[in-house]
């Protein structure tokens, strides 16, 4: 489980393709202090398993479905990346839940200031915007942000100084894409909402409710 509390800029130091998966080095300072083989460490929001690592740098394995999923097929060496380690059991919980279990992509359509804050404009797929609510939270490139404003096509964020100058959503420019988690708990509620309702019809089918049950 992580935050979305983006601890440190990393960057793509290698990519090794092997098919349609890959395996990153990436190079990194501050998720190296205490690393350990098998730690889960968000690379750009995305939950990967540090598989060898030294001073500098850390490897992880990317599989074809979290390819498919995410905007990590376009990295190349230099490519800068959000990284966060998982939250330790009496860590500070800062941002929001976050799994690191990207939903899909968006593209940046539009970035423009306005006094201290920079508003970023993110087109994305109808059916994540169904999670995405004005004042609610979401996870992009692993950054939890809260929801500005929502239309049919696109969301709006607007990003602090710090969190503009701290994460990778600084350097993304218009058409860039980023990799968006919706909010876990909007996911559950869905999934409640959904099984009630099953039930409820299944119960009308039968009868129940009816004159004389």
């Amino acid at each position: 489980m992580f935050t979305g509390i983006v601890e440190e800029i990393g960057a793509v130091k290698a990519v090794k393709r092997n098919g349609p998966s890959l395996r990153l080095v990436l190079s990194a300072v501050k998720v190296l202090d205490d690393v350990k083989l098998g730690d889960s460490i968000a690379v750009n929001g995305i939950c990967l398993t540090v598989t060898t690592f030294d001073d500098a740098t850390f490897s992880v394995d990317v599989m074809p479905e979290t390819l498919k999923a995410s905007s990590l097929d376009g990295v190349k060496p230099g490519t800068p990346v959000n990284l966060e380690r998982a939250m330790p059991a009496n860590g500070r919980f800062g941002g929001h839940f976050v799994s690191g279990h990207v939903d899909g992509v968006g593209r940046i359509t539009k970035k423009r200031p306005l006094a201290n804050a920079v508003y970023v404009d993110i087109q994305c797929d109808r059916a994540l915007l169904s999670y995405i609510v004005p004042k609610g939270s979401i996870s992009v490139d692993g950054t939890s942000l809260t929801v500005f404003d929502v239309s049919e096509r696109r969301f709006t964020l607007s990003l602090i100084p710090h969190t503009y100058s701290e994460t990778v959503l600084g350097m993304k420019q218009t058409g860039d894409l980023v990799n968006l988690e919706c909010d876990l708990l909007a996911k559950y509620m869905e999934k409640i909402v959904g099984q009630s309702k099953m039930t409820l019809e299944s119960l009308a089918e039968q009868g129940y409710g009816k004159a004389g049950w």
